[in-house]
């Protein structure tokens, strides 16, 4: 610890009040800081839950007026003569006007801009009695409308809600998404500090390079002081408690202090799935002659990231190289985990990201509608191994470039970039989120083969494109030289977004669009698909906690609709539900076709396009992210784990795709949709496994070929053995031509595939006859019996069985979920939070008779 140095957390002793309210009585108590302001009327029982029934409209009223917050504190003990004293607000939720003592110190209208304000004169003059803070911040709805109409010169075009969000620095989200709900906050969102400091460590930072042969690291150590006051900073690398590196300089009239350092074979940070990711800790302490008057320390880790962008065959390929090794990025897109981002603590962002360990992902994409997370949240990736990719905070929308606003987006952007930039998870920044989309939508101007002018591009009808294409990626490579950037997601080099053959896509085509089949996705691929998805309803346990009327408890109610915010959705929802099973009338049975239909489409786009990650230097996909991983509230969307952490099917869909071994196989697909529906007469089989261990491994692979009607194999299994399995991409099994005219395909059945390594089955897959509300599924023979001594859960069943779900709750956890299961292959899945066989929770399958 520091000896000079101090940080207080004003966390405590807040109050808040109605701006316009003046009585003395108004003033309420805050429980704890960082809070927003719907939290705390929460607290005083002033507004109902906006997460229950349709309570979201009864709190509209809070964004549009103005709060005040207040606290004091006393002036804090001088320890030498020099002493400074700092109020830090890291967040400002979002146009805050802060008075001490009555006096302005800080105006803000950005979110996500921290501030650090000198007190010293301030409080020394006020020694003698506390000092009170007040942060006034104004309704964010009205003042982003005002500065909407300040700036008439720009053409304001934003999907979702309105176009005043485009007047605040602000989470886009607030304002509703076609996921969440219309919950525009304010207040003090993230901690605010007292510190007090003769001298101290502004910033601590490492610039490095891993040489192409990974035998060595060189670069440069940094710190900036503040203020700049003589003295020396003594630098230490260290890897697990041994010093790598050590140096002491001084530190210049500037305030900044460097040194360059190299490192001889460097422990290396890999991504989950290819390595360890180790770290070592950088620390650096501030010294005036012997006296230390500050210490500063980060997590850093050493590696080669590469966004791999080559012409090929293809067009060119898009994927990521980690220390020379080809990474192909499983994973999914993150929303902010709340609509009231303080309720989110440290553990809940641990939980979260330890869910895509568990489901075999290596990558989150931070969308550009919410905000920069958290150091928590960061930290945990670097130590699981999670790649991260973090879109700058723009969404959907044409946004102004007016000088004031240039200003503070490059602010924000500068100030978070120098925030994250020793974190190794991140491995690409992206200028957007769909803003590209906007551009060509509403024929925005955009010349980017000929157009090569940033300054002519302000005066465009999409200025923006100054701060995607000229702005941020200049920032960047000041700050964190080398690193990926890439202008938009989805975004492919000048041409049409949707592009499979360059860049990344955002292939919604199924769901939103032309609605595709989800057995289409084989072939909707691209070099990379960073977003896709398909809609599902959460377990029961969610439902049942946003439902404030029980006769609101049916399918169609207005409380149902009303947490389901996408366009059209029961149509859509609807549609892929119809054209692929037997309906049932009832709520439950429902509630299970929409999570099976949104595992179904996970299995058909993990499986395939991780197929397409082929070979080296024939990488045709490089990664699938699924919209999306998690929700901000109770609700029905595309999140593959719901609000209270509660896993879908589809989550573990995408886990079996996506393990380090995985069998894959198909048929080939034939329309049925759009008329004159018949059963196709012949087909093609295909079988493969997809790979990410980095050396070849011996496998048996058997092939059986079962009746769904008997569950008795219709001819005798394939069966392969001593199978090379090529590292890092995939290798072709089985192509084999089917004749349904034929014995012994005349009848329906099921191809069950299994990868066995050491005499285990490491990996399954299933192909079904398309589509399935064609199949008679009854009579399945399915058992279900509780393991007491395995703690586990045994499945069986005489006939193919498809999508045997279980209903999952708060502390249940299950290995597996939302299986098919043939005869004579038992499924043995690892249950806790359950007492007994009495505790199995409620299941079902697909056309199962019980329901």
């Amino acid at each position: 610890m520091s000896v000079l140095f101090d940080s207080q957390l004003l966390d405590h002793g807040w109050t808040f009040r109605d701006a316009n309210d003046d009585k003395p009585e108004a003033w309420l108590p805050v429980s704890k800081l960082p809070s927003v302001v719907h939290l705390d009327l929460l607290d005083n029982d002033l507004i109902p839950d906006p997460f229950v029934g349709l309570n979201e409209q009864k709190v509209e009223w809070v964004s549009h007026r103005d709060w005040v917050y207040r606290t004091s504190f006393p002036t804090p003990v001088s320890r030498s003569p020099d002493t400074r004293h700092s109020l830090v607000f890291e967040g400002l939720d979002t146009f805050a006007t802060v008075t001490l003592n009555g006096t302005v110190i800080l105006q803000s209208d950005n979110m996500f801009i921290p501030h650090r304000t000198d007190i010293t004169d301030a409080v020394l003059s006020h020694a003698s009695e506390p000092n009170v803070l007040e942060i006034l911040f104004e309704s964010p709805v009205r003042r982003g409308r005002e500065v909407v109409k300040s700036h008439p010169e720009h053409r304001y075009i934003a999907h979702q809600t309105e176009v005043g969000r485009l007047g605040a620095r602000k989470a886009a989200y607030h304002w509703g998404w076609d996921w969440g709900p219309i919950l525009v906050t304010s207040g003090p969102w993230r901690p605010i500090r007292l510190e007090t400091y003769p001298g101290r460590i502004e910033d601590l930072w490492m610039q490095s390079t891993v040489s192409e042969d990974l035998s060595s690291c060189s670069g440069a150590l940094h710190v900036q002081t503040e203020p700049p006051s003589a003295g020396r900073v003594r630098f230490e690398l260290r890897d697990q408690g041994t010093i790598a590196f050590e140096a002491d300089i001084d530190v210049d009239t500037d305030g900044k202090a460097e040194v360059g350092f190299e490192l001889d074979n460097p422990v290396l940070w890999y991504p989950h799935g290819y390595g360890t990711p180790k770290r070592y800790e950088l620390v650096a302490k501030l010294f005036k002659g012997n006296i230390l008057l500050h210490e500063a320390s980060k997590k850093v880790g050493f590696r080669r990231a590469e966004l791999v962008q080559e012409k090929d065959e293809q067009g060119q390929s898009f994927y990521f190289r980690i220390n020379n090794i080809d990474v192909f990025a499983s994973g999914s897109n993150w929303i902010p985990g709340e609509s009231f981002l303080p309720r989110l603590t440290e553990e809940r962002y641990r939980d979260w990201l330890k869910l895509m360990i568990e489901g075999n992902q290596n990558m989150i994409r931070i969308w550009g509608g919410g905000v920069f997370e958290p150091e928590v949240f960061y930290e945990t990736c670097d130590a699981l191994g999670i790649l991260v990719w973090q879109d700058f905070l723009f969404a959907c929308a044409s946004y102004p470039t007016y000088p004031e606003y240039l200003k503070s987006v490059e602010q924000e952007a500068r100030a978070n970039v120098k925030l994250l930039r020793h974190h190794p998870s991140i491995v690409i920044y992206a200028g957007n989120n769909e803003d590209y989309q906007i551009q060509q939508t509403y024929n925005l101007t955009y010349d980017y083969d000929t157009d090569k002018d940033p300054n002519s591009w302000l005066k465009s009808s999409f200025p923006a494109r100054y701060i995607y294409e000229y702005l941020l990626p200049k920032l960047v490579e000041e700050e964190c030289p080398g690193l990926p950037y890439h202008p938009s997601s989805p975004w492919g080099g000048g041409k049409h977004t949707t592009d499979p053959t360059i860049g990344d896509i955002h292939q919604w085509d199924i769901w939103h669009g032309t609605m595709q089949p989800y057995q289409n996705l084989p072939s909707m691929g691209g070099r990379f698909v960073s977003e896709f998805g398909m809609e599902a309803y959460p377990h029961m346990h969610t439902i049942d906690s946003f439902i404030d009327n029980s006769d609101e408890k049916y399918l169609q109610s207005l409380t149902m609709d009303f947490h389901n915010k996408a366009r059209d959705h029961e149509r859509r929802l609807g549609s892929y539900i119809l054209q692929n099973f037997r309906i049932k009338q009832d709520f439950k049975s429902y509630l299970y076709l929409s999570q099976l239909a949104q595992s179904e489409t996970m299995t058909f786009a993990y499986r395939s396009w991780r197929r397409d990650w082929g070979q080296a230097r024939d990488r045709r996909c490089g990664g699938v992210l699924v919209w999306q991983l998690n929700d901000c509230w109770p609700t029905i969307s595309w999140a593959v784990v719901d609000y209270y952490l509660i896993k879908k099917p589809a989550f573990y869909a995408i886990a079996r795709a996506s393990q380090p071994l995985a069998i894959g196989v198909s048929r080939t697909y034939h329309e049925w949709v759009s008329g004159h529906a018949r059963p196709p007469t012949a087909s093609r089989l295909d079988v493969w496994v997809a790979s990410s261990r980095l050396t070849s491994v011996s496998a048996t692979v058997e092939i059986h070929y079962i009746s769904i009607a008997t569950g008795k194999d219709v001819k005798s299994p394939f069966i392969l053995h001593n199978l090379e399995i090529n590292p890092n991409g995939t290798t072709d099994i089985l192509t084999e031509p089917l004749d349904y005219t034929q014995s012994p395909y005349t009848e329906p059945i099921v191809i069950y595939v299994t990868l066995i390594v050491g005499n285990k089955i490491i990996s399954r897959d299933m192909d079904w006859p398309q589509p399935l509300k064609y199949l008679n599924l009854k009579d399945r023979g399915v058992t279900v019996e509780y393991l007491g001594d395995k703690s586990a859960i045994r499945v069986t069943a005489a006939k193919p069985t498809k999508g045997i779900v279980f209903e999952e709750r708060p502390g249940l956890w299950l290995e597996d979920n939302g299986i098919d299961v043939v005869p004579g292959d038992e499924w043995v899945i690892a249950v806790t939070g359950i007492k007994g066989a009495e505790g199995v929770p409620r299941w079902t399958y697909l056309e199962d008779d019980r329901v």
